[in-house]
């Protein structure tokens, strides 16, 4: 019954302040509202208390919460009271609980990858483990993924006991009590001097401490004798976070008192604007920020400020497109509502927003912003940017493209369970990993194609055609004939596909097997030398005449 009194709480809420509301909206509007939830309201009570079978009163009512968010955007979210951590990690940059990311598989659930220095690789949990009860409590089907991860969470200095099978030592039982600790998420897991003088910061997420973090690591590189030619912030992969704290970063590199981004409401007196507040410590470095398809929300903040105020290049490739702001809600009994409150501009005057949920398609999907649709704005400098469609780069590396046989190689689980297998046969650090071309050609060799399969992309476009044909009257045995010959020619080849998609492979393995033996900060390390992304600004910043003539738009 719990639920059902904050929705009551919620219902007189609404009612009491409906005179907050726009002054523009009807007064039928408000009535109309008002009828729904009293209606919504009696619904429930109804079927709570009077339905023939007993119902799960708090489920039924979060889950028309969570229907009715999902309809507006992707962001405005419910938080139970017993659910916050993933706010509490993004404010705070830490969680508590035993460390280690799980995942289900079939009626399993099991220990996907324990973190590094974590509780749960001190006391011996390995990637592939199988839970097998928690606290007593026997982990199957019947147990939620969900309630799995809030029964390992919990306060920092707390214990819990864990079953586990682990199906690569002869499915051999074991049981460990866990103390949980404080789980810190480091939002500046590397940075570093590179030999020519470029510094490179890996950047992951926009936390309370991110400004301090980037902040601190600027100032160390920048002590370094003969000092930097240039730095590379890393904002590939980062959803964002802290609106404030992109300001703070920006601030670093721009004078103070420079508009970063100012946030607009449904009302015009909702407006803010952001500036930066401090003085520069790094005012004439040149810079270079990597983005891709992952960099998001605050991450575009930083990167597309400093794009329009002609401050850094922009190298990678297109970012997400979210320009919408969220602040936080407090509910009844502890509850907490993520609400998207405005968007946000950029210096330029544009909205980098590629998605506008408030007109969706007849079947209620949304699409993102035809590049058509887009509009021009300008850099200070001059230079032509566009809105609606993320952050498009100065200098652009193409992200490698998916397809069938990558994706099954990651949902299937296949090098997930390859990389069980190699840290099985070596526990320590083993030489082959620094051979990328051993670790591939070990895992094509495991692979059998008579029970690896997936339908390709060639072989579902010949299909539709196939029927597409056959609909509209035109197959004859000559055309069928000729579709036969070129299924023919399509057959299929896994070890030529894999070979095709050699690069793509040797990544997705090594996501998988470097955190088995390396801290977050040498997986960084090692993967520099060979990063496009990163040779391409390094080459930027270390041409002064080129670093220029872009952020001039000289042709």
């Amino acid at each position: 019954m719990k639920r059902l009194i904050p929705l009551s709480l919620l219902v007189a809420a609404l009612l009491c302040g409906a005179s907050a509301f726009s002054k523009s909206q009807s007064a039928k509007s408000k009535n109309d509202l008002a009828r729904s939830l009293q209606t919504f309201n009696s619904i429930v009570k109804e079927l709570y208390t009077g339905y023939v079978d007993t119902l799960d009163g708090a489920g039924m009512v979060r889950k028309a919460i969570d229907e009715m968010l999902a309809d507006i955007d992707p962001y405005t979210e419910y938080y139970p009271s017993d659910d916050q951590d993933e706010l509490t990690t993004l404010a705070q940059g830490q969680y508590a609980g035993i460390g280690a990311v799980i995942l289900r598989r079939g009626d399993s659930v099991l220990v996907h990858q324990p973190r590094h220095d974590s509780p749960a690789r001190k006391a011996g949990l390995l990637p592939g483990d199988v839970f097998v009860t928690i606290d007593g409590d026997s982990v199957g089907k019947d147990m939620d993924i969900d309630d799995v991860s809030r029964r390992l969470r919990g306060q920092a200095g707390t214990k819990v006991t864990v079953s586990l099978r682990r199906p690569l030592a002869g499915d051999s039982l074991y049981t460990v009590v866990i103390t949980r600790g404080n789980i810190k998420v480091d939002p500046v897991p590397y940075y570093g001097v590179q030999p020519d003088g470029v510094g490179y910061i890996s950047f992951t997420t926009f936390n309370s401490e991110s400004g301090q973090a980037v902040k601190d690591a600027v100032r160390e590189m920048m002590k370094t004798p003969g000092g930097l030619k240039g730095l590379i912030i890393d904002l590939r992969g980062n959803g964002g976070g802290y609106l404030e704290s992109a300001v703070q970063i920006a601030g670093l590199f721009v004078p103070k008192g420079t508009e970063i981004v100012r946030t607009r409401g449904r009302e015009a007196a909702q407006e803010k604007i952001f500036k930066t507040t401090q003085s520069p410590i790094a005012p004439e470095l040149p810079l270079v920020i990597l983005t891709n398809g992952n960099t998001a929300s605050s991450s575009e903040i930083l990167s597309g400020s400093l794009q329009d105020l002609d401050r850094a290049v922009i190298v990678g490739s297109r970012s997400f497109g979210k320009g919408l702001v969220q602040n936080t809600v407090n509910l009844p009994y502890g509850d907490i509502l993520k609400l998207t409150r405005g968007r946000y501009y950029i210096p330029s005057g544009r909205l980098i927003q590629a998605i506008d949920y408030s007109h969706r398609n007849p079947d209620g999907s949304v699409a993102r912003t035809p590049d058509s649709l887009t509009n021009v704005f300008h850099t200070r400098a001059g230079r032509e940017v566009r809105d609606g469609g993320g952050i498009t780069p100065d200098v652009l590396i193409p992200e490698m493209k998916t397809n069938r046989l990558l994706y099954t190689i990651v949902t299937e689980n296949r090098a997930f369970d390859f990389a069980n297998r190699l840290q099985a046969e070596h526990p320590e650090v083993w030489p082959g990993l620094d051979e990328d071309s051993v670790i591939y050609e070990q895992f094509k060799a495991s692979l059998d194609p008579a029970s690896f399969h997936y339908e390709r992309q060639s072989e579902a476009g010949l299909k539709y055609l196939r029927e597409a044909v056959e609909l509209e009257g035109y197959m004859t045995d000559s055309v069928s004939a000729e579709f036969d010959r070129l299924a023919e020619l399509l057959r299929h080849d896994l070890g030529k596909e894999m070979d095709a998609n050699r690069e793509a492979i040797t990544q997705i393995l090594m996501s998988e097997i470097e955190p088995r033996y390396f801290t977050d900060s040498e997986i960084v390390e090692r993967g520099l030398s060979d990063d496009k992304a990163v040779a391409r600004a390094r080459e930027i910043l270390l041409n002064t005449e080129e670093y220029k003539k872009i952020l001039s738009g000289k042709k």
